[in-house]
């Protein structure tokens, strides 16, 4: 599995015109071949930043993913943003799931 995280710093008062723009491209992103799925985050800390979570099957869905016209369009909104998005990209071999137990009081 591959997972590109998009970190992105947005302009004062542009929260909501990015946000629009993410939620615009979501359903077309969850639709490409490999998109194992997508989710968008605020930094609890600085509501400022935010954080495009994507998972891919493999790296040629992700570069097919790069190539494309919803890509495109979101890196046209960096002009929203303070400061360049930082892509980070990473191959993960194996995860697993830690199982919590029921912790009653």
């Amino acid at each position: 599995m591959i997972l590109s995280i998009i970190k992105m710093n947005v302009l004062p008062g542009k929260r909501k015109e990015l946000w629009q723009t993410i939620h615009s491209l979501f359903a077309q992103m969850k639709k490409e071949n490999g998109c194992l799925g997508s989710s968008f985050y605020q930094n609890a800390e600085d509501e400022n930043d935010f954080f495009l979570f994507e998972e891919w099957e493999t790296r040629k869905a992700l570069d097919d993913h790069l190539r494309s016209v919803s890509f495109t369009v979101l890196m046209g909104a960096k002009s929203l943003l303070s400061r360049p998005p930082e892509i980070m990209i990473h191959t993960i071999s194996h995860s697993s799931v830690l199982e919590v137990g029921d912790h009653k009081r």
